[in-house]
């Protein structure tokens, strides 16, 4: 799928070499969702649209996290005029505009932008060990990628206003 990945595992599996598995690799961080692995991501994801013999994608992660969400080292010193100026956070929707099915597979985290990015795909299986949250509400800020919305149409408003206002997580 193009040039060579720093952030992401990309291949195509199954008998027949028709599923793209694209696995997020930044193991040192939980798979926080730095700019480079958002811009790996949208290129890869552009690659198997594009790729006829591809029919559906897997989105995975590790056992222990399939994202911890948005990488708050890098983004912990931006003001909200940089952000806004930026464009920061565009493209991160990359996954809800693909036309070929995406299937989240997770297991362990997937906290803040992991929770937004698995909802943002057409099917989720959670593992055992899945864990959800939208924790932003501990940093003192909410969800910026479209969890408040996509989060209530999954769970329900109470249980959405539950995670989002508390920082809770809910299990597979």
């Amino acid at each position: 799928a193009g040039a060579a990945f720093q952030y992401l595992l990309v291949q195509k599996t199954g008998a027949q070499k028709n599923v793209g598995l694209i696995q997020l690799n930044r193991p040192q961080a939980l798979n926080a969702l730095c700019e480079g692995l958002m811009a790996e991501l949208r290129r890869a994801l552009e690659a198997m649209e594009s790729d006829p013999e591809v029919g559906a994608i897997v989105l995975t992660g590790s056992q222990k996290a399939f994202a911890a969400g948005a990488d708050i080292k890098e983004m912990q010193n931006k003001t909200f005029q940089e952000c806004y100026s930026s464009g920061f956070l565009a493209g991160w929707d990359k996954l809800s505009v693909v036309r070929k099915p995406i299937i989240a597979a997770v297991n362990g985290f997937a906290l803040g932008g992991g929770c937004e990015l698995a909802m943002m795909c057409d099917i989720i299986y959670a593992g055992e060990k899945a864990q959800f949250g939208q924790p932003e509400i501990l940093l003192g800020t909410i969800p910026g990628a479209g969890g408040t919305q996509r989060l209530t149409r999954a769970v329900g408003k109470s249980l959405a206003m539950e995670m989002v206002l508390t920082g809770d997580r809910i299990s597979a």
